[in-house]
């Protein structure tokens, strides 16, 4: 019997090739499926719960790939006319998130049936850049209809303002969708007030799935921006009905500030720098105001002082790089709270209103 001996090598070379090319698509099958599965346990593990599952970096890349040059475009636009927009965007951002979570209810304007966050005690002629957030909307509404929501345009544009400030960029996880109601009460309820004691501004955070670090962090927010001063008048004049100063106020600040916020009623509004060493630029000086005894509100002053938080505010105060990186850490935390996913809440047409 004859054998064909070069036919029979090149059909084994075939079989060989074909089961190698069978045993890398098997390979990168498995590979694919138990990366997805390790994603999505790690997303979880990170993120607190299956909630974040449907929240990606990538979201809108296909359905609205200009969002983040738009986002950042309205931004600057905003920032190029007013420096004080970054610190009231990032303030807004933090607004939103800590009553019920990131939905953009502080954007809802009142109706009839309900009283919405903008006028509650914390907001009301005190929040700002509803209207940043508005321009920014509709630009993204006449190229991708009703696909981007108010919360992940307020969210991105929060990280765009620290970064024209001077400060860190962070990731930031997309898809969340806009909540239908606002509650003035919750907000006057959950958000921190500045004359609360630090006790009771940690058991805020940590009813939202914050710790004692966090409270540290976001509070370094305040390396930006102004207080109005019926905020921190009676450190200066009657610090807790002593009817003296608060004594461990610097002298020199406290001169400074008596000047800008006179005994009186009428100088309530009147705006002081948080941070007047770097009162525009985004860094690590808030911390070393409060080192140094020169915090602006009580309850700042308040971190340089408690034994549990000291350690933290010397570290910021020594290494802008620390501060930077947990800033963007506690960041992504407070941007994935209570954030409504999937089929729940809608994407809004315009931020003030739910759509009918």
């Amino acid at each position: 019997m004859h054998i064909n001996i070069s036919t029979t090598i090149d059909t084994i070379a075939k079989q060989s090739m074909a089961h190698k090319l069978f045993s890398y698509i098997v390979f990168i099958t498995f590979f694919l499926v138990f990366f997805h599965f390790s994603t999505s346990v790690v997303s979880q593990y990170l993120y607190g719960g299956y909630s974040y599952s449907r929240l990606d970096y990538r979201f809108y890349d296909r359905s609205c790939p200009r969002l983040l040059n738009m986002v950042r475009y309205g931004v600057w636009a905003a920032y190029r006319n007013d420096t004080r927009i970054a610190a009231s965007l990032l303030r807004l951002h933090f607004h939103d998130c800590f009553v019920n979570g990131c939905d953009g209810s502080v954007l809802l304007d009142d109706t009839e049936d309900m009283k919405g966050e903008k006028n509650a005690l914390p907001n009301r002629n005190s929040v700002r850049g509803y209207e940043v957030i508005d321009n920014i909307k509709a630009d993204v509404e006449r190229f991708c209809p009703l696909t981007v929501s108010c919360v992940d345009i307020l969210t991105l544009a929060a990280r765009e303002a620290v970064a024209m400030a001077g400060g860190p960029s962070w990731p930031v996880l997309l898809g969340r969708r806009d909540g239908i109601s606002a509650s003035q009460q919750a907000a006057n309820e959950q958000l921190p007030s500045p004359f609360e004691p630090l006790d009771n501004i940690t058991a805020k955070f940590t009813a939202k799935g914050l710790d004692l670090k966090d409270v540290v962090v976001l509070s370094g927010a305040h390396t930006i921006g102004y207080a109005q001063c019926f905020t921190f008048k009676r450190r200066l004049f009657n610090f807790k009905g002593s009817g003296q100063p608060d004594p461990t106020l610097d002298a020199s600040t406290l001169s400074n500030l008596q000047t800008m916020c006179p005994n009186a009623d009428s100088s309530n509004t009147n705006l002081a720098p948080l941070d007047s060493a770097s009162t525009y630029r985004f860094d690590n000086m808030y911390y070393t105001n409060l080192v140094n005894n020169v915090g602006l509100l009580e309850s700042d002053q308040a971190l340089a002082r408690d034994p549990k938080t000291t350690p933290m505010v010397n570290s910021y105060s020594a290494n802008s790089y620390l501060f930077w990186n947990d800033f963007g850490t506690s960041m992504a935390k407070l941007g994935n709270l209570g954030v409504l996913t999937g089929n729940q809440g809608q994407i809004r047409n315009k931020c003030g209103a739910v759509n009918l």
